[in-house]
């Protein structure tokens, strides 16, 4: 082989799939040299193992739920502490658990913790290791994690809400290419199925004022051209074959477009956890256009009805009316 030449290796021998298998009860870490460690900085979050009783402040925790936008994670922790019904001590706050870090938030409302992942996936990535490693450190079992955000729709009205049952990249695979020491492993990018179907349920477009559905999500590595846009910087293709495109993954069953979908389906597959669903909100019909030009005030109550919906389903798990 070449020097530089890359190996492709996909994830699908018995002993592969094997790494895949869903963990009940207790996280377990898949990663040997974590536990060889005097100390595991988790350096995005401005917490480690060592400096802080990870077990006494997140064992509790039950949901994690990923957002893009760090005040949008913000405002999601406020609605929690309300519709949870959890009580802030007096003369406290709902404060930034990672505030010594500027890179993500981290807000902590009883089980649920509402954490910014930024834009795309090498920044899902970052911190979706960290928070990993955090519920391990904190002996937490059976934890539903969330993507919750927003996307561009196709063949739908803005403002619709759409639960991914399947993430796929730009080429329509399901599965998240990763170079890793000079080889590119393909992680699938499943989710889990009773999750979506039960989330659906608790949609009720009469009541809501509009419409929830599933389709499958795709996910780009770019805005512009990755999303086929004719208003980027650069641009090599015209109307017709963006269309084209965008008219072909439609038939495909595409039903959304955004950047993080797939890292998130493939990391949680990956680490085995048990529930793990992505619910986004359309700002926009790519078929009928590139660019969003809603009102701010209408984008904000968009951008609340997947909060809303993921918060229902955590409301009906703990029990509270």
């Amino acid at each position: 082989m070449a020097s530089g030449e890359r190996k492709f290796h996909p994830v699908k021998s018995s002993e592969q799939l094997a790494d895949y298998i869903i963990q009940e009860g207790l996280i377990k870490l898949r990663n040997p040299h974590i536990n060889e460690k005097d100390e595991d900085v988790l350096y995005h979050i401005a917490l480690s193992n060592k400096s802080h009783d990870l077990k006494e402040m997140f064992q509790d925790i039950k949901f994690v739920c990923f957002g893009g936008s760090p005040t949008r994670m913000q405002k999601f922790a406020e609605y929690l502490v309300t519709e949870l019904k959890v009580k802030i001590p007096a003369g406290q706050t709902l404060s930034n658990i990672a505030q010594g870090s500027d890179r993500y938030v981290l807000y902590k409302v009883g089980p649920v913790l509402s954490v910014s992942h930024g834009m795309g996936i090498p920044s899902l990535s970052i911190i979706f290791h960290e928070i990993v490693k955090l519920i391990y450190h904190a002996g937490c079992s059976d934890v539903i994690f969330f993507r919750i955000g927003t996307s561009g729709g196709l063949g739908l009205e803005p403002g619709s809400v759409v639960i991914t049952d399947k993430a796929v990249d730009g080429l329509l695979r399901p599965y998240m290419e990763l170079s890793t020491l000079g080889m590119v492993l393909q992680h699938p990018s499943n989710l889990d199925q009773e999750v979506t179907e039960e989330l659906l349920a608790l949609a009720d477009p009469e009541k809501d004022g509009y419409s929830t559905s599933v389709g499958k999500t795709m996910c780009t590595l770019d805005f512009y051209e990755g999303q086929a846009r004719l208003d980027g910087a650069f641009c090599d293709y015209n109307e017709s074959d963006k269309m084209s495109f965008l008219s072909r993954v439609y038939s495909r069953g595409i039903r959304n477009i955004e950047m993080e979908s797939l890292c998130f389906a493939a990391y949680c597959y990956r680490a085995g956890l048990r529930g793990r669903a992505v619910v986004c909100v359309t700002l926009l019909d790519r078929l009928k256009g590139d660019q969003i030009t809603t009102p701010h005030e209408i984008m904000e109550e968009w951008q609340s009805r997947p909060q809303k919906l993921v918060c229902a389903y955590i409301k009906r798990k703990l029990g509270i009316e």
